[in-house]
């Protein structure tokens, strides 16, 4: 579907390319032509037909109204839908990465390559159709300066050939640098945003907003500075774009002989081919950048491919046979881990959770976590962490997160074991209820808790299990 949006932008671009360079072209040569008819008598003006030429000066300004609106319709939209596809295709892949060789990315940095980076990769798909419209309009153009002489449409030929090269030098002198800067100072900028929004209660509590405010000014300064000098290399080719028309359009002059009429028509087509191919030097300005988060993308890219989460019911996996140092666990057993604050506590349960890779003294079914694959560890591990991570949707979209393809009687399965049930089956939208930030109604405690029984496989019981009488006939009975 896209190939073919780009398709027709490129076909309307080409038609708008082509229109620009008729119109201002015709234009030129009707205007002498009628200025040299008035000038010649009564007699050669009233011979003069300005009908024709005043005709197609109008269809050709529609037609470049028009295919401009459809190419940039149609290549905006093929670029919003291939930046969508792309977003969630590295997010999917770095979401479910095996935690232990993923890229060692922050919160942060991940945002910034998935939302700056990809939007510098859009003009890629933007500026396609122009470039191939403006090799149509440079091709259009020196067909009509032949017209007045091929000297000079041989010179119009070198110089819209040089050009290309010219831009492409000048832009990576005067960008690549500021690029790569400002791609870092966001990357920075993002990662301190995403760590302090998370710990904006105890900067509250402590009085430490203007100390925050202060560690914020220096990426943000960076970033301003960056974008400064990209902004001026910008002014700085624009300028040359400038010059370089108006070199160009001098130089067909100079080297033109055929008729006035001719003459004007070679010089406005010229002038136009320039402009056409200005569209170029924005694409040459971007590349600096293109570049920069092509590299950065590139990390997620080349990262392992997703995990798939276990299928199995928890009823067919054979119980692993766990030893933590010297003590050897059961099937079943229940077991505290204590310590004091720094000891490894997290750690180990990282490790059995295939998160992260530690040098413990631990085996699971004789071998060291770090030798399993991440998809026997999730099958054999939950972890509920201290700090539950919510999303910012429906609880069923939080029950989704945590196994894909769970059924409505799991949710609330889940849910009843979790001491939920009957608080979310109260609520008027039930599994549709929208949590608000970090969990909304829910505590820390309950947003772990649920959302780690709809991760674990049937067949848990929490406090619901003796506890609670029989579920509500609204929802699904519990086992």
């Amino acid at each position: 579907m896209r190939r073919t949006e780009m398709r027709w932008a490129t076909l309307a671009a080409s038609v708008a390319a082509i229109s620009a360079i008729l119109l201002l072209g015709l234009s030129g040569w009707f205007l002498t032509a009628a200025a040299l008819a008035g000038a010649s008598g009564v007699t050669a003006a009233l011979a003069f037909n300005y009908l024709i030429p005043s005709a197609a000066i109008r269809l050709f300004a529609l037609l470049r109204t028009g295919s401009r609106y459809g190419e940039r319709l149609l290549s905006h939209r093929a670029a919003l839908r291939a930046m969508a596809d792309l977003r969630g295709t590295l997010f999917r892949k770095l979401a479910a990465q095996d935690g232990r060789a993923a890229p060692a990315l922050s919160g942060g940095d991940a945002s910034a390559r998935l939302l700056g980076d990809i939007d510098a990769l859009e003009d890629l798909v933007i500026r396609q159709p122009a470039r191939v419209a403006a090799l149509i309009a440079a091709a259009t153009s020196i067909a009509l300066v032949a017209l007045a002489g091929w000297q000079a449409a041989l010179a119009l030929t070198v110089i819209l050939a040089m050009l290309p090269l010219l831009l492409r030098m000048l832009a990576g002198r005067l960008t690549r640098e500021p690029a790569q800067a400002a791609a870092d100072a966001l990357s920075e900028l993002r990662t301190q945003f995403v760590e302090y929004a998370a710990a904006r209660p105890e900067i509250a509590a402590y009085g430490l907003a203007e100390r925050v405010s202060a560690r914020l000014e220096g990426p943000g300064a960076a970033l301003d500075t960056a974008r400064k000098h990209l902004f001026v290399g910008e002014g700085v080719l624009a300028a040359i774009m400038l010059a370089y028309g108006v070199a160009t359009v001098a130089l067909v002059l100079a080297l033109a002989t055929g008729p006035a009429h001719y003459v004007a028509l070679a010089l406005l087509a010229a002038a136009a081919a320039v402009e056409a191919m200005a569209g170029l030097s924005r694409t040459a300005l971007k590349r600096a950048s293109v570049e920069t988060a092509l590299h950065r993308l590139d990390v997620i890219a080349k990262a392992a491919p997703p995990l798939p989460w276990p299928e199995a019911p928890a009823e067919t996996i054979t119980p692993a046979r766990v030893r933590l140092g010297k003590t050897r666990l059961r099937p079943g057993a229940r077991i505290a881990v204590i310590g004091e604050s720094g000891s490894g506590k997290t750690i180990l349960l990282e490790t059995l959770a295939g998160l992260r890779n530690a040098a413990l003294d631990i085996t699971v079914d004789h071998l060291s976590p770090a030798r399993h694959p991440a998809t026997q560890l999730r099958a054999h591990f939950a972890l509920a962490a201290q700090d539950a991570l919510m999303l910012a949707g429906t609880i069923a979209d939080n029950l989704r997160l945590a196994r894909a393809g769970v059924t409505k009687a799991d949710m609330w399965q889940a849910l009843y074991i979790a001491c939920l049930d009957t608080r979310i089956a109260s609520a008027p939208a039930g599994l549709d209820t929208i949590l608000g930030e970090a969990g909304g109604i829910l505590s820390g405690g309950s947003a772990s808790g649920w959302r780690w029984r709809a991760r674990c496989w049937p067949g848990g019981r929490g406090c619901c299990s003796t506890s609670r009488p029989r579920a509500s006939t609204r929802r699904p009975k519990p086992w």
